[in-house]
Formats: C-alpha cells, sequence, structure tokens
C-alpha cells in the first residue's frame, strides 16, 4: 500500500515536480489537459490542489513510458510516483 516513508506532504511535494514535469512537456502536457479537461488558467489557478495533484500522478500511473521518463527526469523510482498516487488518491 504505496510506500510508508511517504506522507501526504511528501506526496502532495512529488505531485507538484512531476506536474511541472508534465506541463514543462511538449508532448505530456497537452495530452495531460485532454484527458483531464482542464485548460491552462484553470490549471494554474488549482495547481496545488489534491485532486489535481492525483490526477497528475494518475496520468502517469495509466502510462508507463510519460510514468518512466517522468520520474527518470525527476531522478526517482517509478515505483515511488505509483506509491504517492496511492497516498493522495
Amino acid at each position: 500500500m504505496g510506500n510508508p516513508l511517504l506522507n501526504r506532504e511528501g506526496a502532495e511535494t512529488l505531485a507538484l515536480q512531476a506536474l511541472a514535469h508534465i506541463v514543462g512537456d511538449a508532448d505530456l502536457g497537452p495530452r495531460f489537459l485532454e484527458l483531464t479537461g482542464l485548460d491552462v488558467a484553470t490549471l494554474r489557478t488549482r495547481a496545488g490542489q489534491s485532486d489535481v495533484l492525483a490526477a497528475a500522478l494518475g496520468f502517469l500511473d495509466s502510462h508507463e513510458p510519460s510514468l518512466i521518463a517522468t520520474a527518470a527526469a525527476l531522478g526517482i523510482k517509478p515505483s515511488t510516483l505509483v506509491a504517492a498516487h496511492d497516498v493522495l488518491a
């Protein structure tokens, strides 16, 4: 059930870093917006909210290549992102 060392605050911080990577990526950003139905203005306003952070991690969790690429960009294991999603979901 996730990483016992990852608390809610740590999961939210990690999710925010993942979200920043997603929106900064030319392929992931538009796909995330399309799949979530969010627009750029709404994302800017709600980026730190738990449901948006959980959606970002769920987005990565549902597409292994994106999960692996984001984890590599953040210098962590993909399983850490999955554990953070478990904490926030």
